[in-house]
């Protein structure tokens, strides 16, 4: 898997990861999907993905977006 799709699973990921817990915990996890959101927003104009720098050091071989 490209680094890429690794960082959209991851993301897609987080995303129902923090629906879940707003649906089961408390809905102050929506602060979370904000996040989220936030995050992948600021990536689009930036280029700049935690995600990304992560998986690349872990050795996901690098996609032509990242």
């Amino acid at each position: 898997m490209s680094l890429d799709r690794s960082v959209m699973a991851f993301a897609g990921i987080m995303v129902l990861v923090s629906v879940a817990l707003t649906w089961w915990i408390s809905p102050l996890f929506i602060w979370l999907t904000v996040f989220i959101g936030l995050n992948q927003l600021q990536s689009a104009f930036t280029g700049f993905c935690p995600a990304a720098i992560l998986f690349k050091r872990i050795g996901i071989r690098p996609g032509p977006a990242f």
